[in-house]
C-alpha cells in the first residue's frame, strides 16, 4: 500500500492522517496508537512509522491536514461570492449557512481535540497557529471584499467568534439565541 494508484488519488499517507483524525474524533488524542491508525486507515503498521516518525508527527500533520483542506474548502466558497458586491447582512448570513451546513462528524471533531492538545502539548502549538492563521486569511478575505476597514484586525475577533459558535453548536445543538449570521453582524458592525 504504497501510494496512490491510478483510480484512487488519495495517497497512503493522506489516508493515514484521514484514519487519525477518524480516530481522534471518537476515542480523542488518548486512542492514537499505531495499530488503531493502521486498523482504520487499512494500511500496514509498518506504514505508520515509515510515514510519520513520532506521535507528534503524526497529530500535527493530521490537523494541518484538516485546516488545509477545510480553508480550501471555505476559501472556494468565499471566492464565488467575492465577484459580486454582498451586503454585510448578506455575507453574514452565508457564513451562517455554511456554518449549519458543517456536519459535526469525526473528522470535523478532531480539530476541537488538537487545539485543545496544543494547549498541553507545546510540540503542537505551531501547527494551531498555522490552523488560526489559514482561518483568518478566509476572514480578511471576505471582509476586505465586503470594503470593511481594516480586516486584518478584525478577522481574528471573527474567526473566534464563529469557532465559538460553532463549539457552543456541537456542544449544545444550537448557537443559544443569537444566531451566527446576527453575531457576526453585530461584531462588524461595533
Amino acid at each position: 500500500m504504497g501510494g496512490p494508484d491510478a483510480t484512487d488519488p488519495v495517497t497512503t499517507r493522506e489516508r493515514i492522517l484521514h484514519a487519525v483524525l477518524r480516530v481522534i474524533g471518537t476515542e480523542g488524542v488518548a486512542g492514537v496508537t499505531n495499530r488503531r491508525v493502521a486498523r482504520e486507515a487499512e494500511v500496514s503498521l509498518g506504514s505508520i512509522t515509515y510515514h510519520f516518525a513520532t506521535q507528534h508527527e503524526l497529530l500535527r500533520e493530521a490537523m494541518v491536514l484538516f485546516v488545509a483542506e477545510e480553508t480550501a474548502r471555505l476559501g472556494g466558497i468565499a471566492e464565488q461570492h467575492l465577484g459580486t458586491p454582498v451586503s454585510l447582512e448578506r455575507a453574514a448570513a452565508m457564513v451562517q449557512q455554511v456554518a449549519v451546513d458543517t456536519r459535526f462528524g469525526h473528522e470535523q471533531i478532531a480539530p476541537l481535540e488538537l487545539y485543545i492538545q496544543a494547549g498541553r502539548d507545546p510540540g503542537l502549538r505551531d501547527a494551531a497557529a498555522e490552523c488560526f492563521a489559514a482561518y483568518d486569511r478566509i476572514a480578511v478575505t471576505v471582509l476586505r471584499g465586503l470594503g470593511l476597514p481594516d480586516p486584518e484586525r478584525l478577522a481574528g475577533p471573527v474567526v473566534a467568534l464563529i469557532a465559538g459558535l460553532q463549539l457552543r453548536r456541537l456542544a449544545t445543538g444550537s448557537t443559544g439565541p443569537t444566531s451566527i449570521a446576527d453575531a457576526v453582524t453585530m461584531l462588524v458592525r461595533g
